[in-house]
């Protein structure tokens, strides 16, 4: 086997192959440790290889804004279930912000689903997001944000009200 084969094939260890857009996307999964959450969606993660932490905004939900009614609860509940724990990271892409979007993981466990599924955080996209059956499983048991029926989804609380300042 030739240098630049040996090279390929060591680069491919532990990537995920992911479909997307109908194209097959090489993606580096990872774990690390989580060192602080900042909100119900955004947490930093120090990697377990080594080097510096790195902020994660946890694909496919909203959760309230922490100057929201509700934020400080899905901050809360999100620490209590990873801060110091070991994750596992899919990144998926970057938003606007450029932080990184990515799956979490817990023991194998999507961290973005059980937010949603606890009442913490709403389904990214209202009507087609991945986590929408969850979502209307928490309203319909009124959990969390969804025990308020007049819960304002973030996006239209940032939009009357501004980001909330850490």
């Amino acid at each position: 086997m030739s240098a630049w084969e040996l090279h390929m094939k060591s680069a491919w260890l532990g990537t995920a192959i992911v479909l997307i857009a109908g194209y097959a996307h090489p993606v580096w999964a990872w774990q690390g440790k989580v060192i602080r959450v900042a909100d119900g969606d955004s947490v930093w993660v120090r990697p377990k290889q080594g080097g510096q932490p790195v902020s994660l905004r946890i694909d496919g939900i909203d959760a309230p804004e922490i100057c929201q009614a509700g934020g400080q609860a899905a901050r809360k509940a999100l620490a209590a279930r990873l801060m110091g724990r070991t994750v596992q990271v899919l990144p998926r892409h970057q938003d606007d912000y450029g932080r990184t979007l990515a799956a979490v993981s817990l023991d194998g466990e999507d961290m973005g689903g059980w937010m949603v599924g606890q009442g913490h955080a709403w389904a990214y996209r209202q009507g087609s997001g991945a986590y929408l059956a969850l979502q209307v499983q928490a309203q319909t048991a009124a959990l969390g944000v969804f025990a308020d029926s007049n819960a304002l989804h973030p996006r239209f609380f940032r939009k009357q009200h501004g980001p909330c300042y850490r």
